[in-house]
C-alpha cells in the first residue's frame, strides 16, 4: 500500500505532549505529539459499546508507553462521544470531526484539497483549499460503503477482513454488484457466488459498489481534485483504495497514520490552544475511577429508532451518546457548558 510518511518516533521525549482523543461507534483512537507536532505514542482499540472503558484503557496504554516522567500540557477530545470523552479525560478542547480531520489531513499531506474519510458507521467528505475547508459531507445513515458492512461481508465470504484488499488487487474485471444500499449490495453478491463468480472478482465488485455509493451520497455536485487523502480504519483495504482510484481516475494516497487522524487532529488544535491556556484539566493517564451510571431510551425521531446511551453522574446527566444523526449529542453543545465547544 502506499503510504504518506513514517511512524511515530519512539516514546520517551523529555519535553511536553499533547493527548488527542478520538471516540466512536467502532474505534477509539489516541494518540500524544511532542511539540512538533510528531506522533511519539498511538493506540487503535474497539470502542464495543463502552466508550468510558475504551478511553480509560487506552489512556492508560498511551500513559505506560510515554513513562511516568513525560509531562501532558493539554487535552482535547473529538468523535461522535467527543463530549463524554472531555469529561471523562478532562479535556481542555472539545473538536468536531470535520475541522479535527482537516487540520490532520494539512499536518501530514501538506496541500491535500480532497479528504475521504470512512470509519466503521459512518463516512465523511471534506474540501480544503489552501488548509481551509471550503465544503464536507457526511454520511451517518446508509451503512453500504462503511467498515462494518465490510466486516460483516468479510465474514459472511469467510475471508478474513484484513485479506480483503489483497484478494481484491487479484482480481481482473470485478463483478457488478449493486452499490445503493447495503441489502441490495449483500444480496448481489450472493447471487454472483450462486452463478459462479471467483470470489477476487466479488470482492472488488464490493470495493467498486461502496465507492459508488460514497460519491452518490456525498460528492454529488462537488469537484474532488488532487491531492486526494483516505483516512479512516476503512483506508486499510487496498481494494477500496484501488476502487477509489479507478473511480477519480486520479492517485490516492494513504497517510501511515490513516487510523488515527481525528486524535492527530484535535492534539494538533489543542497544541494551537496552549499558549490561551492555563493549566490542564487532564485528569491524568490513571484515570481514577470515573463514577457514573448509564441508562438508554429509544429515540422516536426518525426511523432510525436509534438507542441512546444517557451517562450521569449522580442526578447530572453528563453526555448522551449513540444516536446516528447527533441530535442527543447537541444538547451539550450549548453556550456556557463549561467546556470550549466546535
Amino acid at each position: 500500500m502506499q503510504v504518506e510518511g513514517e511512524g511515530g518516533r519512539s516514546p520517551g521525549t523529555d519535553g511536553e505532549v499533547f493527548l488527542g482523543v478520538d471516540v466512536g461507534s467502532v474505534s477509539t483512537n489516541i494518540v500524544a505529539l511532542d511539540t512538533a507536532g510528531e506522533v511519539v505514542a498511538s493506540e487503535y482499540l474497539r470502542t464495543r459499546g463502552q466508550p468510558i472503558n475504551a478511553v480509560q484503557e487506552g489512556v492508560r496504554a498511551i500513559g505506560e508507553k510515554l513513562g511516568p516522567d513525560v509531562p501532558l500540557r493539554g487535552a482535547g477530545a473529538t468523535g461522535s462521544a467527543r463530549y463524554l470523552t472531555g469529561v471523562v479525560i478532562g479535556a481542555d478542547l472539545v473538536k468536531n470531526e470535520i475541522t479535527a480531520h482537516a487540520v490532520a489531513a494539512s499536518h501530514i499531506a501538506g496541500h491535500v484539497r480532497t479528504v475521504i474519510e470512512i470509519g466503521g458507521q459512518d463516512s465523511k467528505l471534506i474540501l480544503l483549499r489552501d488548509g481551509v475547508v471550503t465544503d464536507f459531507a457526511m454520511n451517518t445513515v446508509c451503512a453500504a460503503g462503511t467498515g462494518s458492512f465490510l466486516d460483516h461481508q468479510s465474514a459472511r465470504l469467510g475471508i478474513p477482513v484484513e485479506e480483503f484488499g489483497e484478494l481484491a488487487l487479484k482480481a481482473k474485471e470485478g463483478a457488478q454488484i449493486a452499490g445503493r444500499c447495503s441489502v441490495f449490495a449483500e444480496s448481489d453478491m450472493i447471487h454472483k457466488q450462486q452463478v459462479g463468480y471467483p470470489v477476487e472478482e466479488i470482492v472488488l465488485g464490493l470495493c467498486r459498489s461502496l465507492v459508488r455509493n460514497y460519491l452518490n451520497n456525498l460528492a454529488k455536485g462537488k469537484k474532488l481534485e488532487p491531492p486526494v487523502i483516505f483516512q479512516g480504519g476503512v483506508a486499510a483495504n487496498i481494494g477500496m483504495k484501488r476502487a477509489f482510484e479507478d473511480a477519480l481516475e486520479v492517485e490516492v494516497t494513504v497517510p501511515w497514520c490513516y487510523e488515527v487522524m481525528g486524535a492527530i487532529g484535535v492534539a494538533l488544535l489543542t497544541m494551537e490552544e496552549a499558549p490561551y491556556m492555563g493549566e490542564s484539566n487532564f485528569r491524568g493517564f490513571s484515570l481514577a475511577d470515573f463514577e457514573h451510571s448509564t441508562s438508554s431510551f429509544i429515540c422516536s425521531g426518525c426511523s432510525n429508532n436509534c438507542e441512546v446511551v444517557k451517562i450521569k453522574s449522580g442526578r447530572e446527566v453528563l453526555a448522551c451518546w449513540g444516536g446516528r444523526c447527533g441530535k442527543w449529542e447537541l444538547e451539550f453543545d450549548s453556550p456556557g457548558g463549561g467546556m470550549p465547544r466546535g
